[in-house]
């Protein structure tokens, strides 16, 4: 019992508006509940009023068309202050829609606000002073490297970087099919210069002994 008494009751979420519209639409409705009443009764009236002609009954049937006169401007009347209701609903509709509106661009506007605080002018200026740094150190690079390799370095470079996106392997270079350059054959030595060798080898021989 007491956590019953004691909970706290939730904001209302309804507005002072929607109770306005609320009002409005129930006056509305009471307007058209009392005109097709009216109109209902005017065509019994009516109707009446034809059966006292027929009977020659023409004071009672003038009487009767009297007071159908009398309500039938009432059921214009009635017309019109339904069609203010409803013009009036319409415009409390709109200027809520246009509320919500402006809390949205007052919600956007203090981001935004936020978000410029947070960074400063100088600080994107910076930033694009160091992007642009960056991007100038790169083409440097870039045009060091693409200056120093051949363009069959720079094909085996993309290659292997496909290889490598591609989650494949690297093929290694194929072995070359042409023939290797002949290499020229030693010059042949003079016949006396052959035989040297073989008479040094003696004579040490000979000196041994």
């Amino acid at each position: 019992m007491g956590n019953v008494f004691g909970r706290k009751s939730r904001p209302s979420r309804v507005t002072e508006q929607d109770r306005a519209i609320l009002q409005l639409k129930q006056q509305r409705d009471k307007l058209k509940h009392y005109q097709k009443r009216v109109t209902l009764q005017l065509e019994k009236e009516r109707s009446l009023a034809k059966q006292l002609l027929k009977d020659g009954k023409k004071e009672k049937a003038l009487v009767l068309l009297k007071k159908k006169r009398y309500q039938d401007q009432l059921l214009d009347k009635t017309e019109k202050q339904i069609s203010n209701l409803e013009r009036m609903v319409q415009d409390i509709e709109f200027v809520q829609i246009e509320m919500k509106v402006i809390e949205g661009l007052k919600v956007g506007n203090d981001c935004l606000k936020s978000m410029h605080e947070a960074m400063s002018l100088e600080d994107v200026e910076r930033i694009m002073d160091e992007t642009q740094d960056a991007i100038e150190y790169q083409r440097q690079i870039d045009e060091m490297l693409s200056g120093s390799l051949t363009q069959e370095d720079e094909d085996a470079v993309l290659s292997e970087l496909e290889a490598i996106t591609q989650g494949e392997d690297v093929e290694l270079p194929e072995v070359p099919t042409e023939p290797l350059p002949e290499v020229p054959e030693p010059a042949e030595t003079e016949p006396g210069n052959e035989r040297r060798p073989a008479r040094n080898k003696e004579n040490r021989e000979m000196l041994a002994a």
